[in-house]
């Protein structure tokens, strides 16, 4: 899936969990009628991708919708949703580097 918008919000590289998990979020404004401010995250490695950028950016970016469950000490079940960055590249990047035949993506 494509996400298309302006960054509003770069947040800092945050650790979790003994295995050191690393996480950073983002919020981007889409370009529509009714501009969205969209939360998504960057995982692992691809948390460093947000170095290239600084609010105000329009960019485009590859995500994955993520699930999950959760039960809880109740035994009720909640459900959680994450959108996750894997590709982010500088809107209108990706016409201009199709026309020159290399990726649009870093």
């Amino acid at each position: 899936m494509q996400l298309t918008g302006k960054i509003k919000v770069i947040g800092e590289i945050k650790t979790f969990g003994t295995n050191g998990f690393t996480k950073r979020d983002a919020v981007i404004t889409t370009n529509e009628q009714y501009p969205q401010d969209i939360l998504v995250e960057f995982h692992k490695d691809n948390c460093a991708k947000l170095d290239h950028f600084k609010v105000g950016d329009n960019v485009d970016c590859g995500i994955n919708l993520r699930g999950r469950e959760w039960i809880n000490p109740d035994g009720e079940a909640k459900y959680f949703n994450s959108i996750v960055v894997w590709k982010i590249g500088s809107a209108g990047q990706a016409e201009q580097q199709k026309a020159d035949n290399t990726s649009p993506f870093e």
